[in-house]
């Protein structure tokens, strides 16, 4: 599988990264999905919504905090799914940074992962958008590097 996005696409979610660090920043990616090609038309930053409930979750990385984890608000994925249907697309993915983390998924990220979509990482060393991948679960539920094309 691979995904397929712009460069203005990839410059959004470094962007997005630098200024929430040093906390996780997150969004949804709206596009197309064939049999074996994601293709990105839209990125949607979304407000980090980890909260001191959610700190709480077994998985949770490190202290719990935002520094080390992320939560997309129900609300904000219920109204991307009603506004891709709208338009004829899909949720293919979601991104989220690792600040002064390598670009890995977690134990966390991978019990919140759903199979069909991509998750696109973003390392963030001392505030710079670093190595950028992506990921997808295979049929073991373990992540798998997922090929980036970067589209002009």
């Amino acid at each position: 599988m691979t995904i397929k996005l712009e460069p203005h696409h990839l410059q959004a979610i470094r962007t997005h990264a630098e200024s929430t660090y040093p906390e996780e920043c997150c969004g949804i990616i709206l596009g197309h999905l064939s049999d074996d090609r994601k293709t990105v038309l839209e990125v949607r930053p979304t407000e980090n919504a980890w909260n001191e409930e959610a700190a709480e979750f077994p998985m949770r990385v490190g202290d719990g905090s935002k520094k080390r984890n992320y939560a997309i608000a129900p609300g904000d994925m219920l109204k991307a799914q009603r506004e891709a249907r709208d338009r004829s697309l899909n949720i293919i993915g979601v991104y989220h940074s690792h600040p002064d983390h390598p670009a890995i998924p977690s134990e966390m990220d991978r019990a919140i992962a759903w199979s069909v979509y991509s998750y696109l990482i973003v390392s963030v060393p001392q505030g710079k958008a670093g190595e950028l991948q992506s990921w997808c679960l295979d049929d073991n539920r373990q992540f798998q590097p997922e090929e980036i094309i970067a589209q002009r």
